[in-house]
């Protein structure tokens, strides 16, 4: 966490209870109620943290809940922190979703706006997290005592289709324990988008069987979970931070590998600048292709109309592309 957030986090949170506080008469009906009654009277108030826990989450609810993204489109989540508006949100929120490992900040936001009726799902959870690359455990040092480990794991499950179905239903769970007149309905919304992330599952299966190579390079190293489901392998430019910059070193042994493997396509990511692969790329002839972390839609995303499972469509094309060349 940053010296900025360190020093404007008690303040942060004072107005979050100060805006939270003036709509108490009119919300809490809704708000407080227990997580073990039925609450009927209004739609929970849901609030996600990033594009993938907001997409599963309002795939799960349904018409039962508002659900909204503290997270702007367009905002590189691993840098992000809240606002003092924000921190009312999450006082305020019926049940809060997030991933865990990329919201650096959720723990302590959850903490300072405290709401003992909230349910807070942590869709990571109970799941077998990877390390990160050499180059991030490096970058480790640098981070504050109490926070390596936010360095240290691969938040980046949501990119397994398999794994995305293991949050799905850790969201299901919570929407559950929140509002239990509902559950049924949960379940079954859960059940119907689990069964397309199973297909979305059985799509990669299928078309990265009998690619030609099993390794692709990628500007950021957000594809570990989804290379390991698929027996590809991921080697990253640098590590699990977007604006992570490489070594020289490693710059170099990344040109060397791609010019010995005759690596033709160098992947970069939307949200992020895109100068490392294409200095790569520019040096062994090869060109860049986008492999979407699926951090945040861009603006050319919704005008496409493009959801987390057509993104997902778009990155498997993607690779058996450039695998296959």
């Amino acid at each position: 966490m940053n010296t900025w957030f360190k020093k404007s986090f008690v303040l942060s949170a004072g107005l979050a209870l100060i805006l939270s506080g003036c709509g108490a008469k009119s919300d809490n009906a809704a708000t407080n109620a227990s997580p073990t009654e039925p609450n009927t009277a209004k739609k929970l108030n849901v609030v996600t943290t990033f594009y993938p826990m907001y997409e599963f989450t309002r795939q799960v609810a349904g018409d039962h809940a508002n659900v909204t993204a503290l997270i702007p489109a367009g905002a590189e989540p691993h840098d992000w922190e809240p606002s003092a508006k924000d921190m009312a949100q999450v006082k305020d929120a019926d049940v809060f979703v997030y991933n865990g490992i990329v919201e650096g900040w959720a723990e302590q936001a959850l903490s300072s706006a405290s709401n003992d009726k909230r349910v807070v799902v942590e869709a990571s959870k109970g799941l077998n997290l990877m390390e990160g690359t050499a180059e991030e455990e490096e970058g480790e040092a640098h981070a504050e005592e109490g926070h390596s480990h936010d360095h240290v794991l691969d938040p980046h499950v949501w990119l397994d289709p398999v794994l995305a179905q293991k949050e799905v239903e850790s969201i299901e769970a919570g929407l559950a324990q929140a509002d239990p007149a509902n559950k049924a309905d949960y379940e079954k919304n859960a059940d119907a988008y689990i069964a397309k992330l199973k297909d979305l599952d059985t799509a990669f299966k299928t078309g990265l069987k009998d690619v030609k190579r099993k390794d692709f390079i990628t500007q950021h190293a957000a594809f570990s979970y989804l290379a390991k489901q698929y027996g590809l392998t991921q080697v990253p430019i640098a590590g699990l931070s977007p604006e992570q910059e490489p070594t020289p070193d490693k710059l170099a042994d990344i040109i060397k590998f791609s010019k010995a493997n005759n690596v033709k396509t160098i992947f970069f990511e939307t949200l992020v600048d895109p100068k490392v692969a294409q200095t790569v790329a520019t040096e062994i002839g090869a060109k860049t292709d986008v492999l979407n972390p699926l951090e945040g839609l861009t603006d050319e995303d919704k005008q496409n109309n493009l959801d987390y499972l057509g993104v997902m469509k778009n990155n498997l094309e993607a690779l058996k592309k450039a695998l296959n060349e």
